[in-house]
């Protein structure tokens, strides 16, 4: 049985560094990409302070269509190079945005978000979709957070590389 750990989010190179480990324990052992998702939601979702929504969007037939997550329901289907998260996935670029009201485009599943940031998911050159967290505080991402979160990308896909 898998335990959460109070990990303490004020020092944040140590939290990415204990969080990631975390991820690294949950997914040992299981390959499936959509039940290693949906554990990598749950464990975002719980562990990282100030988010109101965390989870996956998976290109599927050119646009992106919902996956695992927590939080509110969600917009079910993104077209490419819409809001932050099709941005994302058209640019193959992170997007952190700190005030998701001055994103052009951005599109509003939860009122209640203020900031987002939407990594994308890439096996080799192949994008896979977008790992996608909003929270409703403005300027909630900083760089430190794009980095931790980035490696904790790169864990949830080491076995498809």
């Amino acid at each position: 049985m898998f335990q959460l750990s109070e990990i303490n989010p004020a020092d944040k190179p140590a939290f990415y560094t204990a969080l990631n480990r975390q991820l690294e324990l949950l997914l040992y052992g299981e390959s499936d990409l959509i039940a290693n998702m949906a554990n990598a939601a749950s464990l975002l979702y719980f562990s990282l302070p100030a988010i109101n929504w965390a989870g996956f969007y998976l290109l599927k037939d050119g646009e992106l269509v919902l996956g695992p997550f927590h939080g509110k329901p969600a917009c079910v289907r993104i077209k490419l190079g819409k809001g932050v998260c099709g941005t994302a996935a058209a640019s193959g670029k992170i997007q952190r945005v700190d005030d998701v009201h001055l994103f052009p485009g951005h599109i509003a599943c939860d009122a209640d978000s203020r900031s987002e940031i939407v990594i994308p998911l890439f096996a080799g050159q192949k994008l896979l979709g977008v790992m996608d967290i909003d929270s409703p505080q403005t300027g909630r991402f900083t760089e430190e957070d794009q980095a931790g979160l980035e490696k904790f990308t790169g864990i949830l896909l080491s076995g498809l590389i």
